[in-house]
């Protein structure tokens, strides 16, 4: 059976080749974990979310404001879905006390789409869990925040 000895030195250069691009190719699916966060100076429970995203592994950046309506606006979340904190991630707008389950969720799956919004204060969600509230949750949604307002269920939690 003829050889060629050229063979097993493309492959080993291929295979070098391969195994310098790695980092890079990671690093390039790697979505960025940096989360800008807008709230409230007074705000316990936005500082609560946030301490939600640093105990998940985000990288947090915190800007107080008097009022997150223009950065709600600005990211294009409809004001019917506002909440206490606006953040932004990765080109996508949170708003709200999303969990980190469904922002990571997001980033993985990258949707079309402005965000995820979680309206309100829901008892039960993270930042909305502390023990002032005794253990009391109620029900919510994640919502996928469309463009022209349109959403969609993301994620139900009872």
């Amino acid at each position: 059976m003829p050889t060629n000895s050229r063979f097993p030195v493309l492959t080993r250069r291929r295979l070098l080749a391969g195994l310098a691009l790695a980092p890079a190719l990671t690093w390039a699916n790697t979505p960025d974990t940096r989360v800008r966060v807008w709230k409230s100076p007074t705000c316990g429970c936005c500082q609560d979310w946030v301490a939600h995203l640093h105990d998940n592994g985000f990288q947090v950046e915190v800007q107080e404001v008097p009022d997150t309506s223009a950065v709600r606006e600005r990211l294009g979340i409809p004001m019917e879905y506002g909440s206490c904190h606006t953040a932004l991630i990765d080109g996508y707008a949170l708003e709200g006390h999303v969990p980190a389950r469904e922002i990571r969720r997001l980033l993985r799956e990258r949707p079309m789409a402005v965000g995820l919004a979680v309206p309100g204060m829901p008892l039960g969600s993270p930042g909305m869990d502390g023990p002032e509230y005794e253990g009391r949750k109620h029900p919510y949604e994640v919502l996928l925040v469309r463009r022209w307002g349109m959403t969609q269920v993301y994620q139900a939690y009872l």
